[in-house]
């Protein structure tokens, strides 16, 4: 059985007039004569599937790696393509193919690793959008239309769609878009403050500190906070250098040890 080619004009030489043999494919039975004539569109739609892989032969994969994964992609399209919602094929598998070989790129050659789940997410939402292309025209699904469609949350397509935009990694030496000045977007990360660290110090001995006894207390305020030098204190309090020197000692030590007592 051979599937005719009519003289029909397509927008690429590549693009043989199947149109018949569709239909008559979706009227058959399983078996091996479907078989043989859904061999025969594949077959009649292979270059195609190979131009398409060719406009990815730049990206660092081997070309007939990604012609194979174009004609995996025109298999999918020609088990899923359904004649009977009015559309040409070609518009269907135009998608299916060059969506199949970027998530072959975006499966084998990510940048960052991508968690699994993010990565099963983008694939409902590729394939939810590849089928409702066949019945909306002009226009990209909204996020409201693919979750109805793969019976996901909304939260859950907007993160597919994230994925989707997200197979490389920008450099951070990449120059800021709009920036004349030659500023990097290193230059508009922030870095650890470290202030953070005396916040957190400061947090963690306040209750040991309100626990000493009101003279130590008042010897570590003035040093400390008051910067004031261990014989201003010792005057202060009329007692000797010696002795505030060695009541220093003894509180830091003994508050340092509550402390990391406590987070043991």
């Amino acid at each position: 059985m051979q599937t005719r080619t009519s003289a029909k004009r397509h927008p690429h030489n590549d693009a043989p007039d199947t149109a018949e043999a569709f239909r008559r494919l979706t009227s058959m039975p399983a078996g091996p004569e479907r078989d043989a004539l859904r061999d025969e569109i594949v077959e009649a739609w292979l270059p195609m599937a190979d131009r398409l892989a060719g406009r990815f032969r730049s990206r660092g994969e081997n070309l007939e790696d990604l012609r194979q994964v174009a004609a995996l992609g025109l298999v999918k399209a020609v088990d899923r393509y359904d004649p009977e919602r009015g559309n040409a094929f070609e518009s269907y598998a135009v998608p299916t193919i060059t969506g199949e070989i970027k998530r072959h790129f975006r499966d084998h050659m990510w940048t960052l690793h991508v968690p699994r789940r993010v990565q099963d997410l983008r694939n409902r939402v590729r394939i939810a959008g590849q089928d409702l292309s066949q019945t909306i025209s002009g226009r990209r699904p909204t996020v409201t239309e693919l979750a109805e469609h793969a019976n996901m949350s909304e939260e859950d397509v907007r993160a597919g769609l994230e994925a989707l935009e997200s197979f490389t990694a920008l450099s951070l030496d990449a120059e800021l878009p709009g920036s004349e000045d030659g500023y990097s977007l290193s230059d508009a990360l922030g870095s650890d403050d470290p202030a953070l660290d005396t916040v957190v110090d400061r947090e963690s001995v306040k209750a040991r500190l309100a626990a000493l006894p009101e003279r130590e207390r008042s010897i570590l305020y003035m040093r400390f906070f008051g910067d004031m030098t261990q014989s201003r204190i010792a005057e202060e309090l009329g007692i000797s250098q010696m002795h505030v020197s060695r009541l220093i000692s003894r509180c830091c030590g003994r508050v340092r040890e509550q402390v990391m007592r406590d987070v043991a």
